[in-house]
């Protein structure tokens, strides 16, 4: 008879076997960045993320791309 005992709060595994047995142990992580917001609908190529504190909103759009950076943008 096979027996395994998961103990969440000490994170343990205890396996009594008699047969070969595989026993995989997961525990969930975050699902994501926690605040992170990116509007990127009206993306563009070479486009650049930057903050909007206007809208709390990190944003990529054709307004800020690499180009307008090169050719003499503000940042």
């Amino acid at each position: 008879m096979t027996s395994v005992n998961i103990t969440t709060t000490k994170n343990t595994v205890t396996v009594n076997e008699g047969d070969t047995t595989v026993v995989t142990v997961a525990t969930q992580g975050p699902q994501g960045p926690v605040g992170f917001q990116l509007e990127d609908t009206s993306k563009a190529d070479g486009s650049v993320i930057y903050y909007d504190q206007s809208s709390a909103t990190f944003k990529a759009d054709a307004t800020t791309t690499k180009l307008t950076l090169v050719d003499g943008g503000n940042f």
